[in-house]
């Protein structure tokens, strides 16, 4: 999947979050009401073009694909940066190509693409992403939808229900939000109620593949975001060791410290491949893509698990304190491990 124009593409994304997006500038953000820095956000999109990569020319996007996307989204996992990336120009937009309705493209995606219109997927229930918590009677919408990424601030809501894609307004009668408290504090998530609220139904064609397919893009992207979280735990971690002196040298230089960073390195590579592999997938929609899926995701869930485990038991005291790193990506590990469910094993089918 990696070619040279890709290399330099997250080249220049990494480059502008190591200036613009340090620890210090994604905590200042995270405590706000926003959640993440607006200034970084317009600088990714107006730069960059992070919002406008997946979408269709015709819909004032650049019309690249979801590995492009998905490469974004994982320098954004090296760094916690809570733009909405993988809510809004990813998952939300998506949604809207697979409800296959051109009006709504047409009329939403080039705000998105500029970065100046926000879309919130409305999906989980209080059981999960396997039933959604929101259902439509007669064009209204009632029930609750968890989890909702960028659900705080999002300009259009997209609800996912078992009849179909609805569009909503957040300011509509009917709709009421509330930021859930998380162990996560680099990502807000958001309850939102609906109590018999107006909304427009997207296409009309049957929901169940499009509900299948954005899923498996949300597992393929969780799986991006959790390699670049990973590779970046690894980094440091090394780093510490060559530079942590004990009883007079390096403790990077003691066999049993090499030994475990060796299998980190290891394990680190395979998830990489697993996720790139589902990346690719996901983005040409091969029919492997469920098999794809489901191996990232265990397996890149199990990587970023383990590394951030064990940068915190390599650094040492320091990494368990408030101002060190790792506690918040050890926090990332396991919210994302939980985000969007654990896919299934798809049941093969013999000839």
């Amino acid at each position: 999947m990696t070619t040279t124009e890709h290399q330099e593409f997250t080249a220049s994304v990494r480059a502008l979050l190591t200036k613009h997006a340090g620890s210090a500038a994604v905590r200042t953000a995270m405590d706000t009401e926003l959640g993440y820095d607006q200034a970084l956000w317009q600088r990714l999109c107006e730069q960059i073009g992070v919002a406008a990569l997946a979408i269709p020319e015709e819909y004032g996007g650049i019309g690249a694909s979801l590995v492009e996307s998905l490469l974004v989204v994982g320098e954004l996992g090296r760094t916690l940066a809570g733009v909405p990336m993988l809510g809004s120009a990813v998952l939300g937009v998506q949604a809207l190509l697979l409800s296959a309705d051109t009006e709504a493209c047409a009329r939403l995606l080039p705000e998105v693409a500029e970065g100046a219109r926000t879309l919130a997927v409305c999906w989980a229930g209080e059981k999960g992403w396997d039933e959604p918590g929101v259902h439509e009677t007669a064009g209204k919408l009632s029930g609750t939808a968890v989890y909702v990424l960028d659900g705080h601030i999002a300009d259009t809501l997209i609800v996912v229900t078992e009849t179909g894609f609805f569009e909503v307004d957040p300011t509509t009668t009917g709709v009421a939000r509330r930021v859930l408290p998380t162990m996560d504090p680099t990502r807000k998530l958001t309850e939102i109620t609906f109590t018999a609220a107006e909304a427009r139904r997207l296409g009309a064609a049957d929901p169940a593949p499009a509900i299948a397919r954005l899923r498996e893009i949300a597992w393929a992207a969780i799986a991006a975001e959790q390699v670049g979280a990973a590779d970046h735990c690894l980094q440091m971690t090394v780093d510490y060791t060559k530079s942590r002196v004990q009883f007079g040298r390096p403790i990077g230089s003691f066999q049993a410290l090499k030994h475990r960073m060796a299998d980190l390195y290891v394990l680190l590579e395979s998830a990489k491949s697993a996720s790139a592999a589902a990346t690719l997938a996901v983005a040409e929609d091969t029919p492997t893509a469920p098999e794809d899926v489901w191996t990232a995701s265990l397996h890149c869930t199990e990587a970023l698990t383990t590394i951030t485990a064990e940068t915190i038991q390599l650094h040492g005291g320091i990494a368990i304190t408030w101002e060190h790193d790792a506690h918040l990506f050890f926090k990332r590990a396991h919210a994302d491990a939980h985000l969007f469910g654990t896919p299934r094993r798809p049941v093969a089918h013999s000839s």
